[in-house]
């Protein structure tokens, strides 16, 4: 199987889980999270195993830009 360079994070990469992810956003919610993501209003996680983890980098990014959606097509349902 291909692996795709966009869709594997740095070697060195920081992973952070939910509540991280949450304190970085300025203390939302974890559920608040879970929506944003769920929705495409963010960068999406990582999936290991059952594990769910966002790019440190790729977030700060996002922040960086203004938090500008990321959805890529039409609203989901």
């Amino acid at each position: 199987m291909k692996v795709h360079e966009g869709l594997r994070p740095a070697v060195n990469a920081e992973l952070l889980d939910v509540r991280a992810v949450a304190s970085l956003l300025g203390g939302c919610s974890t559920r608040h999270v879970y929506r944003l993501a769920d929705r495409g209003a963010m960068p999406q996680p990582l999936r290991i195993g059952s594990l769910v983890r966002w790019c440190r980098a790729d977030l700060e990014a996002w922040i960086d830009a203004g938090c500008p959606s990321h959805l890529s097509g039409g609203r989901r349902s």
